[in-house]
């Protein structure tokens, strides 16, 4: 739909591409007059051009605008960019919060898990994992909301269409597909990735870092036995949700509700869902 001859880009966002989230994408592309019509005449080749380049080098802005925090999806907002600089509402990295008190420790685990069950299980059928996670994937709002800050490294797999990505596809080169990654680097198979790809990503890289040392025994001793049961990647009979809601139960009663938490506060002193 933009340029037929360039295929195979090597950014994680498009390794598995179906044509729904391909219009998706030029549809929503934002840095272009008249976004969002229903024909491809809006954009020129110079666009066409700074939209792949973008999508090759960076996809994080390109994510932001398909899939706006407005409607709920767990990204900052992008109020838009010039070259390399991408204007964003601010955030703290997650790493400042390793050091915090065990209740804003324990709420920010809990957002992470929901963060994550959301990219797995949403209403539009797409399904999000991370290629890579660090202290600087995700963010804190003012507010203690918990945000995906760094998307650059988030690959998407179309549960309703499928992926059209073929095993011949994955040896084509264009011209931006060497700028940002070692031409010779093997691509994961989209067949090969798994519902608990992110999850265990996180328990090996964050939640140990957050939760570590932070509560009594034996809360602390089961915490830190889920979380090498989780590093090591699941039983292979535990589902996500099943190893997600078994984290959830024991962190809900280690955190508070007040006004540190502007995000749910004073919600959470009248409804269950707190």
């Amino acid at each position: 739909r933009v340029f037929p001859s360039l295929q195979g880009l090597s950014s994680p966002m498009l390794r598995c591409p179906s044509q729904r989230l391909l219009d998706r994408i030029v549809r929503r592309y934002a840095e272009v007059p008249d976004a969002g019509s229903i024909y491809m005449d809006h954009l020129t080749d110079r666009d066409k051009l700074r939209l792949l380049y973008t999508l090759s080098v960076n996809s994080h802005p390109i994510l932001l605008q398909i899939f706006p925090d407005v409607e709920g999806w767990p990204f900052p907002r992008y109020l838009g960019s010039c070259g390399r600089l991408v204007v964003s509402a601010s955030t703290r990295p997650l790493r400042d919060f390793y050091g915090a008190a065990p209740e804003v420790a324990a709420d920010l685990a809990l957002q992470l898990l929901a963060v994550l069950r959301s990219m797995g299980t949403n209403d539009l059928n797409y399904f999000f994992y991370f290629t890579h996670v660090d202290a600087g994937t995700f963010g804190v709002f003012s507010n203690g909301h918990l945000f995906i800050r760094d998307a650059s490294t988030l690959g998407i797999i179309d549960k309703e269409e499928g992926s059209q990505m073929i095993d011949g596809q994955q040896e084509y080169k264009d011209i931006f597909s060497c700028l940002t990654v070692d031409c010779q680097s093997a691509f994961v198979s989209c067949n090969s990735i798994r519902d608990k790809h992110s999850l265990v990503m996180v328990c090996q890289e964050l939640l140990p870092k957050l939760l570590k040392g932070k509560f009594l025994q034996p809360v602390q001793e089961k915490i830190d036995s889920f979380l090498q049961h989780c590093a090591d990647g699941l039983a292979d009979d535990q589902g996500v949700n099943e190893a997600v809601t078994e984290l959830a139960e024991i962190l809900k009663p280690l955190r508070s509700c007040d006004s540190r938490f502007a995000y749910r506060y004073p919600d959470c002193k009248y409804s269950d869902k707190y």
